[in-house]
């Protein structure tokens, strides 16, 4: 039984190589495994179901022939699109995870994240998580006509990236106490998360015993998927086919 874990899609109307090589992705997995989660930026900005257009039907399309080949899709909501409600994920037969969750995987159990809220040095980033994934916030929002939440978005996605821009980039990684500390209050020894673009797996001592972090990949460049089965775990990088190559996009950490 095999899962597969991927994250950090970012998927937009401007970068069709990427949706191709996702889908070929879900094609070659079709059928040949039992669970598939994506943990957070699914797409590169989403401002309501309401608002999913072309992109939004050709993605739910594509994860639900993974469902109807029998796989469990499971989607985490990231930073760049927290706002993916139910209504989007009944469309791909999907269920919606919360942050954190844990899942037993062959044995182990495992924690999993998108991997922002482990991010605890970036004081202005966390401030404005919380005010953002307020519901009440969220709802206020989502009422709003969809020329002004086009405008709203962008607005904030411009600033984020003269953000990113200033902030030193150790301050957007994880937090190592934070790790700990979500480590030890699950209960758990290892932990999956994306968002860092930074794809790795980390040894930790957590009190004298051996822990382990997995980092998932961003896909702006290559693929990145964490593959599971009775033998263990591989992250992979899956290299974008030169067919797919005629988009253009720059890696964006943290984001």
């Amino acid at each position: 039984m095999t899962w597969l874990f991927i994250s950090d899609l970012h998927l937009s109307p401007d970068r069709p190589d990427i949706t191709r090589q996702f889908e070929a992705f879900l094609s070659t997995w079709r059928g040949r495994t039992r669970h598939l989660y994506v943990l957070g930026d699914l797409f590169d900005v989403w401002l309501g179901d309401d608002m999913g257009g072309a992109l939004g039907q050709q993605v739910a399309r594509a994860l639900r022939h993974q469902r109807e080949a029998g796989a469990e899709v499971a989607l985490m909501h990231g930073n760049r699109d927290f706002l993916l409600g139910r209504r989007f994920a009944e469309s791909c037969g999907a269920t919606l995870l919360t942050d954190p969750c844990v899942r037993e995987i062959h044995g182990r159990r495992v924690l999993l994240s998108h991997g922002d809220l482990l991010c605890t040095d970036d004081h202005s980033y966390q401030r404005m998580r919380r005010v953002f994934h307020q519901p009440l916030v969220q709802r206020g929002f989502l009422v709003l006509p969809q020329r002004l939440r086009q405008r709203i978005g962008a607005r904030l996605r411009a600033r984020s990236q003269r953000e990113i821009a200033d902030k030193p980039t150790e301050i957007m990684d994880v937090n190592a106490q934070a790790v700990s500390d979500a480590l030890r209050r699950h209960g758990v020894d290892c932990l999956l998360h994306g968002h860092t673009h930074r794809p790795a797996v980390h040894p930790l001592d957590l009190d004298g015993r051996a822990a382990t972090r997995i980092v998932l990949g961003d896909w702006y460049t290559q693929g990145s998927a964490l593959v599971w089965d009775e033998r263990g775990f591989e992250l992979k990088q899956l290299p974008r086919p030169p067919a797919a190559r005629n988009g253009s996009g720059t890696a964006d950490p943290g984001g």
